[in-house]
């Protein structure tokens, strides 16, 4: 595997027509190290922090802090012992009502998810008001691992209302497309959702099976289904890892009402 070797690289961008304008070391330090990444194929490793702080003529503590950045913006991957590395490319999901299942074959990407748990809950109050059930009801509460190319991607928890959908935990398997089950097995076909998204940092729970750093950015999506009648369906909230990440949306102006 080849390393990088520091040099000359471009200050942040907007700096050179600003001189008056003061930066912080770390962020020029920053720039300079997004110079190197550019000329970077994915894999490849950067020379060490000590070799770093030599070139940049600064402290190990500046370029460790630069580093931590690009790391959380997903730009670096760090592994202890073994030294930075340039990161993959983020995976670019458009937000469609598909399953992950659905997405990754799009993609040609080889996909997994491995069935965490599943089993019954009784609805709190979010719970029934989302699913349009009474307080207390039975609840199918599914957690599943979603794997890309053997990598740890998402972590996904659906909520579905437990009378709905009588023997499905015992249909469900590792790598079986909820949605295509719901509408085998059930005649329920997801018409339009409401998805959120959100920014949180990664609990230590999600952190250790994403095999991330706990306090790191994850992105938090909550999706709430329903059916072509308008009858809810699915609640679902998925933890997914940050730097690995990013939602795509087909923007289009408001339809405009014709004038009386």
């Amino acid at each position: 595997m080849r390393t990088a070797t520091a040099g000359p690289a471009p200050a942040p961008a907007g700096a050179g027509q600003q001189p008056n304008r003061h930066y912080p070391k770390y962020y020029v330090v920053k720039g300079h190290l997004a110079g190197m990444l550019a000329r970077l194929s994915p894999g490849e490793a950067l020379p060490p922090e000590r070799t770093l702080a030599e070139s940049f003529s600064t402290s190990r503590t500046t370029v460790r802090q630069a580093l931590h950045e690009l790391t959380i913006e997903g730009r670096l991957v760090r592994m202890h012992g073994r030294g930075t590395f340039a990161a993959l490319p983020k995976m670019a999901q458009p937000l469609e009502l598909t399953s992950y299942t659905e997405d990754m074959r799009r993609r040609g990407l080889p996909s997994r998810s491995r069935l965490l748990s599943v089993g019954q809950v009784s609805a709190d109050d979010e719970l029934a008001w989302r699913l349009d059930i009474k307080s207390r009801a039975k609840v199918l509460r599914i957690e599943r691992l979603r794997m890309a190319s053997e990598e740890p991607m998402a972590i996904e928890t659906t909520h579905l209302e437990a009378a709905r959908f009588p023997g499905l935990a015992k249909r469900l398997g590792d790598s079986v497309s909820l949605y295509a089950l719901m509408a085998d097995e059930y005649g329920v076909h997801l018409a339009e959702a409401e998805e959120t998204i959100e920014t949180v940092p990664a609990p230590p729970k999600e952190a250790e099976m994403l095999d991330t750093t706990v306090g790191y950015p994850m992105l938090l999506l909550s999706r709430h289904s329903r059916d072509g009648s308008g009858r809810p369906v699915e609640f679902v909230l998925s933890f997914y890892r940050g730097d690995r990440y990013k939602f795509v949306a087909q923007l289009r102006p408001p339809s405009v009402a014709a004038a009386d």
